[in-house]
């Protein structure tokens, strides 16, 4: 053996001795290795709430529409409503409630019904005193109350104070102009019911009649009426009549149907059914060249409703002056499924044929109207408990629950692979960070056996 002894040459270089590893990192790699199996089990976790978001926004847009047709469906709703149009508003007025019978009405005011007044002198202010006394007022055939008037309420804010405390169908006020300060008494009951009398007056202030209380007087085609109000309700059955003033020529009432609320009711019904078509064709619309298509391309449940849906907006019925289908109405069906509405052909219809367009959609019987046929099939769709979409998406949340469970069990092998790991290399980790000072010691014990070898 030569002269140079023993040795040991340990190239180190990018082994981590000395300085050890990065514990963390390696462990996070080794992790994300480990986590490959899970890959499967979170595409089919988005892919199932991706199946639950789109069923409930499809649910909800259902039940929109359902709103919609029990809209149409309503006896009292925008198909039932009414326009009162009255040939002079400078007379009268009108409102007629939903189903009113149509026709036209012939109506002659002949004087207002006006609200009995008193008022009393002038006094320099409100709280200018007058003499004290009494007297007697009396509304309508109410029996008659005295007014005392003493020390106590012998100014005019005392006395309309006193007044209006105990509730005698009047309101006294204290009104207040350039001549000075004077009581107001008023009926809060218009007509001759709520006439005002005052007598036996004993008191300094001066007390006159302003306005007499009367009825007002009308005929409704030919008929005398006598009314308290001036809004008079009853002289036509679901029309309430607001008397403006009077005239000696007749005014023509037309009870006519709004044409324009129901023109409104359809539109809204088109608008709520193409945004639920729309929303399932999106989710049968197959894109070419990908794996990545609609989260219910695949589900027979709602093409069960798509076709359900289809077959409601086909509802027809026979005869009825014409107006059998939707078509006839001026809605048209699209080849995409959705409906576009012809404006000119609908309100054509509506002037011209509303009764029959009115039943078309409420008609009764076996069948039914469209919107009675329609609400019942949206009914059994939405149903809350037993609707199909309800139970498919009762489904999906069952299966997106199991593999939740799946990835949570999972994640909890995968930390306590990871402890153990993080536990293992820490170990690697102080193993090389000792080993040069091992080296160290190895290369001086050869060393020295390399010398005494020399020395012999």
């Amino acid at each position: 053996m030569g002269s140079g002894g023993f040795g040991v040459n340990l190239n180190t270089a990018g082994t981590g001795l000395g300085t050890g590893i990065d514990v963390q990192s390696t462990v996070q790699q080794l992790v994300q290795a480990l986590r490959a199996p899970e890959q499967p089990l979170l595409q089919q976790q988005s892919l199932f709430t991706s199946q639950a978001s789109a069923l409930n926004n499809i649910t909800g847009l259902l039940n929109s529409l359902q709103e919609a047709v029990q809209s149409l469906q309503d006896p009292a709703g925008p198909l039932a409503a009414r326009l009162a149009t009255s040939s002079n508003e400078n007379v009268l007025r009108a409102s007629a409630a939903p189903g009113t019978a149509l026709g036209s009405h012939t109506i002659v005011v002949n004087s207002l019904a006006t609200t009995s007044s008193y008022y009393s002198g002038a006094l320099a202010t409100g709280d200018t005193t007058f003499g004290t006394g009494q007297f007697t007022l009396q509304v309508g055939s109410n029996a008659p109350v005295v007014i005392n008037v003493d020390n106590t309420n012998n100014t005019l804010n005392s006395l309309a104070s006193s007044i209006n405390s105990q509730n005698l169908g009047v309101t006294a006020s204290v009104l207040t102009d350039v001549t000075g300060a004077r009581l107001s008494l008023v009926s809060n009951t218009s007509g001759a019911a709520g006439d005002l009398t005052i007598s036996g007056n004993t008191t300094g202030l001066s007390l006159t009649k302003g306005v007499t209380g009367v009825n007002a007087s009308l005929t409704v085609d030919g008929v005398n009426i006598q009314s308290a109000s001036n809004t008079v309700k009853g002289a036509i059955p679901g029309v309430t009549l607001n008397l403006i003033g009077t005239s000696s020529a007749p005014v023509t009432l037309a009870i006519t149907p709004d044409t324009n609320q129901a023109a409104n009711a359809i539109n809204s019904f088109v608008s709520a059914y193409n945004a639920v078509a729309q929303a399932i064709n999106s989710q049968f619309t197959y894109t070419p060249g990908t794996t990545n298509q609609p989260p219910l391309f695949a589900d027979s449940t709602l093409a069960g409703v798509q076709l359900s849906l289809a077959n409601d907006v086909n509802f027809s019925l026979s005869g009825n002056g014409g107006i059998t289908n939707l078509a006839s109405l001026g809605v048209n069906l699209q080849q995409d499924g959705t409906l576009s509405v012809d404006s000119s052909a609908l309100n054509a219809a509506l002037n011209n044929s509303y009764a029959n367009v009115q039943a078309f959609f409420q008609q009764s019987g076996p069948q039914g109207g469209f919107a009675t046929h329609f609400a019942n099939d949206l009914a059994a769709q939405t149903d809350p408990t037993r609707g199909p979409l309800f139970i498919d998406l009762q489904g999906v949340n069952s299966s997106k629950t199991a593999v939740a469970d799946e990835i949570n069990n999972f994640e909890a092998q995968i930390a306590q692979q990871q402890q153990a790991l993080l536990v293992e290399y820490s170990q690697v980790n102080a193993t090389l960070q000792t080993l040069p000072l091992l080296l160290e010691q190895i290369q001086s014990q050869l060393s020295g056996l390399g010398q005494v070898t020399s020395s012999r």
